[in-house]
C-alpha cells in the first residue's frame, strides 16, 4: 500500500492523524521520499500542475459568428441572389448579393473584435502557483520546482510562501494561511495538526494547508496529499472546463427569431410563386423565371437585413454606456442578461462587504464603546453605549482612560503597518492586527505618540498552542518598569488575568466578573464580532534580561478588554440591495464564512430577516430536489466550497431565475462561468475571477451592479424599439410585395412586355432594409432609459423579445404601410382604381419612397407600445439626425443618375415627395389613435415570496 493515495476523495486525510496518513503515503516524516521514489511517482501522477485546454483558433472562432440562424438565413439569400445574376447577367455585378453579403461580413467583424473574451482562466490559475517548493527528500531540505513535488512529499511552508500543493499539517509554529481566494474567508485562518473528527467544510479544515494559499505568518510542515489537478485548486480548474458558457435569453430570442423568419420565408414564396402559376396560367421557362426572382424578392422584403448588425452595435454602445459607470463588458451578449437577471448571488467577503477589518466595540469595566467608520481609513465617531442604546455624549472620564488603554495595548501588540498611498489606507500585515491600529487612531493615539513613549524590548509571538502574543515594552513615562501588552482569545487570556482596570486603578477580578465577561463575549460573537482580549502587567526593569523573554509573562496579567472587529457591510452595499429589492430582483449572500458571521451580515444589508444561513454541509446531505426547494426560501449560505456554488446557482436557475453571480476569489470563478452573467471585482479580484467573468466592475462596488442593471434594461428595451422598428418596416415591405402581386391587375401592375410588374424592386427593398432603416434603428439603440425602469419587476425568462403586443403593433403597422404604399402605387400609374399618369418607373419611385417615408414616422411609434410617440419627442438627438440622414440618401437614390441606375428609379416633383409624406404620416395618426383605445397594461406584481427579503 505505500504510496497509495489515502482513501476516498483527496481532502479525507484531515480525519486522518498525520502518523496514519504519512504511512498511508508511504513517506517518512523525517526523511521524506528518496529521489528515486519521487521520480516514479512523477511518472506515475504527472507534474504538479494544472491541465490546460488548448486554445480555440482564431480562424474558428471568426467561423463561430456566422452560425447564427439570422445571419445563415442571410447567407442563404445571397447565395440565391448570386445564383440569379449569374444565370441572368442583367448588371455589371451582383449588386444584391454583395450588399447582403457585405454586411453578414460586418456583422461578423464587430462580433468578433467584441468578443476578445480568451479562455485563460486556466492559465491565471496556474499563475498563482507556486514558482518553487521547500521539501525533505532523502533526510536534505531541497529547494526543486513546484511542477516536481509529488504525493507524499515533506512539504516546509514559511511566512510569504505559497503553497504549492494541498497537504496534511504535521507540525505548526503560528502558522496562518490567507485562504481568502479559496474560502472567501476574509481573515487569515489559523493551522493546528489536530486530528478532526467527522465532516468539515474546506474552510474548517485547520489541519490542512491548499495549493495556491498564502502563509501569512509562522511557518510549518505538512506531508503532501494531493497536486495538480487532484487538488482544491484543480478541482476548480476541472470544473471551470466542465462548465459550459450559457447562451443568454436575447441570443436565445434572436435564434428563435431567425428560425421563424426563415419559415415565414419559405412559406411566403413558396405560396406566392404556387399562385402566381397558377392564378396567372404563366408557363414557359422566361416565365417562370421571372416568378422565382419575384420569390427572391419576397425573401429579401421578409428578412431584416441589418437586424444583426444593428443588434451587435446597439450591445457595442451599451458597453460603452455601462463603461462610464464603472461596469466593464467582456462579453457582448451579457449587456442585455444584466438587465434581466431577477437573482443576484453575491460573495460576501469584498463585495458586500469591504474585505478590510474594523472594529466596532470596545468593552471595558466601565462600559461599552462603539466605534464609528469602516475599512482602514483612521475616520470615525466614538460613542458610549448605555442600556443597549447609543450615547452622543462625551465618554466619561473612566471610560475615556479604558479605552485608550485597551487601544494601547492592541496597538503595540501588533507587527502591521497602517499607511496611506495614492490616498488609499492600506495595512501591511495581518487584517485583524490593522484594524487594531486604526482603532487607535480614531481615539486619537498616534503612532508617533506611542513610538515616543513606548519602544519594544522583546516579544513572544503567537502560538495556535497560547493563542497569545505578547510584546515587551520600555515606558518614557516609568522608566523603572517593562509594560507587558498581551492580545489573544478572550477565555484563555481571562485565564491569565488576576485583576480588571477600572479608570487609573485595578480591581480583582471575581468568578462573578469573570463570567461576566465570558458572557459579554458570547454576545458580541452572535453579533458577528470577531473577539480579541487585551491584557498588560508590568515588570521591574532591573531584572529584564531580553533573552530571557518567554510565555511565562503572560502570566498575574491586569484584564483591560474586550475589542470586537467585523469585516463591515459596505455603506453602499446597503443602498443597492434596497435598489434591487425595489427592482424586484432578489440579493443572495453565498460566502465561506462563519454561519453567524454571515446571518448578521445578510440581516444588516437586508438580503434576510429570519436570520438563517444554510451551510454547506447541510447542502452536501440535501438531494437536488430539496436543495431546489431550498433555493427558494433562502438567501443566506456560508462555509461552502465551489461545488456547493455551482449547485445553488443551478438551484436557481432551474426556479427560472435569470442569476447574475457576483464574486472576486478563485472559489467564485466556476459560480461566474455556470451562471447566467458573472460579475467579477475588479480591484480585489483574482485574476481568475475576473477572465471567468461576463462583466467586471472597475470599482468593486456593489452598487456598480445595480447601476449596470439598470443599464442593461435600458439597453434591452432599446433592443425591443429597434426590432419593433425593423419588423414593422418589414412587415409592411413584405405585405406590400404581397398584395401587390396578388392586386396587381385592380391596381395598375399586371404583366408587361418585360414579364411579371412588381411594386419594388428586390434592390429598392435592399436599400431599405440596410440603408434608409439601418441609421433610424441604430439611434433607437441610444435612446435614454426610462425613469420608471427600476421600479418595474424583470422581465420573466420565458418572455420573449418579441410579445404578443409587439406583434399585434407590428403587424397592425405593417398593414397600415402596405396599404398606404399600394395606394400611392395605384394613384401613379394609369390604370388600376384611381386614374394617374405615370409610367411603371415613376409608380416603383412613388411606391419605393412612400415606404421609407412610412419607416421614417415608424420610428416614433416604435419608441413605445403604449406611450405616445410624442413623449419625449426630443430626448434622443441622434433619432432626428438618423432621419434627416435617411432622408438625404433617399433624396440621393431619387435624383443622382448613378443611383438613378442602379435602383431603377426616376426624379419626382416637390408635389410628389408632399403627397407620398401627406400618406405616410397615417401610421404615427392611426399608431397614436390605438395606443388611446389600447387598455392599460397591469404590471406583474413583485413576490419576494417567503426567501427572506
Amino acid at each position: 500500500m505505500a504510496g497509495e493515495r489515502v482513501p476516498g476523495e483527496p481532502m479525507a486525510a484531515y480525519r486522518l492523524s498525520p502518523g496514519a496518513v504519512i504511512e498511508a503515503l508511504g513517506s517518512n516524516e523525517h526523511r521524506g521520499l528518496s529521489e528515486d521514489e519521487a521520480r516514479a511517482r512523477l511518472e506515475r501522477d504527472g507534474p504538479n500542475q494544472l491541465r490546460t485546454r488548448k486554445p480555440i483558433p482564431g480562424w474558428r472562432k471568426l467561423l463561430a459568428q456566422f452560425t447564427d440562424p439570422l445571419v445563415i438565413l442571410l447567407l442563404l439569400a445571397a447565395a440565391v441572389s448570386l445564383a440569379l445574376w449569374l444565370f441572368e447577367r442583367e448588371s455589371d455585378l451582383p449588386y444584391e448579393a454583395i450588399a447582403i453579403l457585405a454586411i453578414v461580413i460586418l456583422n461578423a467583424a464587430m462580433g468578433f473584435i467584441q468578443q476578445a473574451r480568451a479562455e485563460q482562466s486556466v492559465a491565471a490559475l496556474r499563475q498563482m502557483s507556486a514558482a518553487r517548493a521547500r521539501v525533505i527528500r532523502g533526510g536534505e531540505q531541497r529547494s526543486i520546482p513546484a511542477r516536481d513535488v509529488v504525493v507524499g512529499d515533506i512539504l516546509m511552508m514559511e511566512e510569504g510562501d505559497t503553497i504549492p500543493a494541498d497537504g496534511r499539517l504535521i507540525q505548526s509554529v503560528a502558522l496562518q494561511t490567507s485562504e481568502a481566494s479559496l474560502t472567501g474567508e476574509s481573515l487569515p485562518e489559523t493551522k493546528e495538526p489536530e486530528t478532526i473528527i467527522g465532516e468539515a467544510a474546506i474552510g474548517d479544515r485547520q489541519n490542512m494547508v491548499f495549493s495556491g494559499t498564502t502563509v501569512t505568518y509562522g511557518r510549518g510542515k505538512a506531508v503532501v496529499t494531493a497536486t495538480g489537478m487532484q487538488s482544491q485548486m484543480g478541482q476548480i480548474a476541472g470544473m471551470l472546463e466542465a462548465a459550459l458558457p450559457e447562451t443568454t435569453p436575447l441570443q436565445q430570442d434572436l435564434a428563435r427569431l431567425g428560425r421563424l423568419l426563415g419559415l415565414v420565408v419559405l412559406a411566403i414564396a413558396a405560396v406566392m410563386i404556387v399562385t402566381i402559376i397558377l392564378v396567372e396560367h404563366v408557363s414557359g421557362f422566361s416565365a417562370v423565371f421571372d416568378v422565382l426572382i419575384l420569390g427572391v424578392a419576397l425573401a429579401v422584403a421578409a428578412v431584416p437585413e441589418g437586424l444583426p448588425a444593428v443588434v451587435t452595435a446597439v450591445l457595442a454602445l451599451g458597453v460603452q454606456r455601462m463603461a462610464r459607470r464603472n461596469a466593464i463588458v467582456r462579453h457582448l451578449a451579457a449587456v442585455e442578461t444584466l438587465g434581466s437577471a431577477n437573482v443576484i448571488a453575491s460573495d460576501k467577503t469584498g463585495t458586500l462587504t469591504r474585505n478590510e477589518m474594523t472594529v466596532r466595540a470596545v468593552v471595558t469595566a466601565s462600559g461599552r464603546v462603539i466605534l464609528g467608520g469602516t475599512g482602514y481609513a483612521p475616520e470615525g465617531q466614538v460613542t458610549a453605549w448605555r442600556d443597549g442604546a447609543e450615547a452622543t455624549g462625551d465618554l466619561s472620564d473612566d471610560l475615556r482612560l479604558e479605552l485608550e488603554r485597551a487601544l494601547t495595548v492592541g496597538d503595540r501588540a501588533t507587527n502591521a503597518v497602517l499607511q496611506q498611498e495614492d490616498g488609499q489606507w492600506t495595512i501591511q500585515g495581518d487584517p485583524t492586527e490593522g484594524a487594531l491600529i486604526v482603532a487607535a487612531r480614531k481615539v486619537g493615539l498616534t503612532d508617533e505618540t506611542l513610538d515616543s513613549r513606548y519602544r519594544r524590548v522583546g516579544e513572544v509571538p503567537f502560538s495556535s498552542e497560547r493563542k497569545l502574543m505578547s510584546t515587551l515594552h520600555t515606558d518614557s513615562q516609568q522608566r523603572e518598569h517593562i509594560q507587558v501588552f498581551t492580545k489573544g482569545a478572550p477565555d484563555v487570556l481571562l485565564g491569565r488575568c488576576n485583576r480588571e482596570r477600572v479608570g487609573d486603578t485595578t480591581r480583582p477580578l471575581t468568578p462573578e466578573r469573570r463570567k461576566e465577561l465570558l458572557a459579554t463575549n458570547e454576545q458580541l460573537a452572535g453579533e458577528a464580532l470577531r473577539t480579541l482580549g487585551v491584557a498588560a502587567r508590568m515588570l521591574p526593569a532591573d531584572d529584564f534580561e531580553p533573552e530571557d523573554v518567554g510565555d511565562h509573562v503572560e502570566q498575574d496579567l491586569i484584564f483591560v478588554g474586550l475589542i470586537g472587529m467585523i469585516d463591515p457591510p459596505r455603506q453602499e452595499a446597503r443602498e443597492a440591495v434596497t435598489q434591487a429589492l425595489a427592482a424586484g430582483i432578489r440579493p443572495v449572500m453565498i460566502t465561506g464564512d462563519h454561519p453567524v458571521t454571515a446571518a448578521v451580515i445578510g440581516a444588516e444589508l437586508g438580503i434576510c430577516r429570519d436570520g438563517r444561513a444554510v451551510t454547506g454541509a447541510e447542502i452536501d446531505r440535501m438531494p437536488d430536489d430539496l436543495l431546489y426547494r431550498t433555493a427558494r426560501e433562502v438567501s443566506v449560505y456560508a462555509r461552502v466550497n465551489p461545488e456547493h456554488k455551482l449547485r445553488i446557482v443551478k438551484a436557481l436557475q432551474r426556479d427560472g431565475a435569470i442569476v447574475a453571480m457576483t464574486g472576486d476569489g478563485v472559489n467564485d470563478a466556476p459560480a461566474l462561468r455556470t451562471a447566467d452573467i458573472g460579475v467579477a471585482m475588479g480591484i480585489t479580484g483574482t485574476d481568475v475571477s475576473r477572465k471567468a467573468s461576463d462583466i467586471i466592475l472597475a470599482d468593486d462596488n456593489f452598487a456598480s451592479i445595480v447601476a449596470a442593471v439598470e443599464e442593461g434594461r435600458a439597453i434591452f428595451a432599446n433592443i425591443r424599439k429597434f426590432l419593433r422598428y425593423l419588423l414593422s418596416s418589414n412587415m409592411g415591405e413584405v405585405l406590400t410585395m404581397f398584395f401587390g402581386v396578388l392586386l396587381a391587375d385592380i391596381i395598375g401592375l399586371g404583366m408587361t412586355s418585360d414579364g411579371l410588374a412588381l411594386p419594388l424592386l428586390a434592390t429598392q427593398i435592399l436599400w431599405i432594409n440596410m440603408v434608409s432603416d439601418g441609421a433610424p434603428a441604430l439611434a433607437l439603440g441610444l435612446d435614454p432609459g426610462d425613469e420608471e425602469a427600476m421600479k418595474r419587476p424583470p422581465r420573466p425568462r420565458k418572455e420573449g423579445v418579441i410579445t404578443r403586443q409587439m406583434w399585434a403593433g407590428i403587424v397592425m403597422v405593417g398593414a397600415i404601410t402596405a396599404a398606404g404604399t399600394l395606394f400611392v402605387l395605384d394613384a401613379s400609374l394609369p390604370a388600376g382604381l384611381i386614374e394617374g399618369t405615370g409610367d411603371l418607373a415613376y409608380g416603383q419611385t412613388m411606391a419605393f419612397t412612400t415606404l421609407v417615408l412610412f419607416s421614417m414616422f415608424t420610428v416614433f411609434t416604435s419608441r413605445s407600445d403604449e406611450s405616445s410617440a410624442f413623449k419625449g419627442l426630443f430626448s434622443n438627438p441622434w433619432l432626428w439626425g438618423s432621419i434627416a440622414l435617411a432622408l438625404a440618401l433617399q433624396m440621393a437614390v431619387v435624383y443622382l443618375p448613378f443611383l438613378q441606375q442602379a435602383f431603377s428609379t426616376v426624379s419626382l416633383a416637390p408635389g410628389d415627395w408632399l403627397f407620398c409624406a401627406t400618406v405616410a404620416s397615417s401610421v404615427l395618426w392611426l399608431r397614436e389613435l390605438s395606443k388611446l383605445l389600447m387598455p392599460k397594461r397591469k404590471e406583474p406584481r413583485i413576490n419576494r415570496g417567503s426567501s427572506g427579503i
